[in-house]
Order: C-alpha cells, then sequence, then structure tokens
C-alpha cells in the first residue's frame, strides 16, 4: 500500500518496516525498484544490541539540502548498515515490526539470512 512521507516518518520512529520503493538512480542490471527494512527509531539504534548486531553510528554530518523539498526521507538500512534516502516518489509500505519484538525477529529470521537471501531480498 502506499504511504506518505508523514506516515512513513511516524512509522519509522517506533517500527521496523519494510518498504518498497523506485532507486533514485537506477542500477544496471538491477530492478528499478528496491526493498528495504529500515528504521528511525534511535533507542533500538543507539542499544547495545543495535550498535553491535546493526552496526549503528551516529550521523555526523548533515545534508546539504531539504529532504522535505525532494520529498525523502532518511532511514537506517538494516541491511546495508547505513543511512539511505528513501524516494517517497512511489513508496510501498509492505509491513512494520514493532521495535519492540525486533530482536526476537532479528534472531529468529535476519540473523540466519546469507548475504545472498539478503541480495534477493532487496532486488525483489
Amino acid at each position: 500500500m502506499r504511504v506518505s512521507r508523514a506516515s512513513l516518518t511516524t512509522l519509522l520512529q517506533r517500527n521496523v518496516v519494510e518498504i518498497k520503493f523506485m532507486r533514485r538512480r537506477p542500477k544496471k542490471g538491477a530492478p528499478p525498484t528496491r526493498r528495504m527494512l529500515c528504521t528511525s527509531d534511535m533507542k533500538l539504534l543507539t542499544s547495545p544490541q543495535g550498535r553491535i548486531a546493526l552496526n549503528f553510528r551516529a550521523a555526523y554530518k548533515m545534508q546539504k539540502y531539504d529532504l522535505n523539498q525532494k520529498d525523502l526521507v532518511l532511514a537506517w538500512d538494516i541491511f546495508m548498515q547505513d543511512y539511505r534516502l528513501i524516494s517517497m516518489n512511489a513508496c510501498e509500505l509492505i509491513s512494520t515490526i514493532p521495535t519492540v519484538g525486533f530482536w526476537k525477529f532479528f534472531n529468529t529470521r535476519l540473523a540466519l539470512m546469507t548475504t545472498r537471501t539478503k541480495i534477493d531480498f532487496m532486488n525483489r
């Protein structure tokens, strides 16, 4: 289901969300869309588990442009372990995982994924 910029921003603050969106910069040989598991929940990201398992680090510089004007949302990409800009041009919400139960989901599903299955997930 399509999600608005405001809704996604709110969801990211208390959840890990699975989204699918159009790539801003198409990659040769890759589909035009990208899937991502991401969050902006600082309580989850700055926890000891977040710093170790998700390799979280605080941002060290601000964007040089207004994300609102470019219709972008900034979030932590769990698989890529880095900040990513999400284009709201055609963003679809696939699922939400409340951060309260995230570590159980992480240990039973994500920690078992290989590099290949993560890539396949992102390109689906």
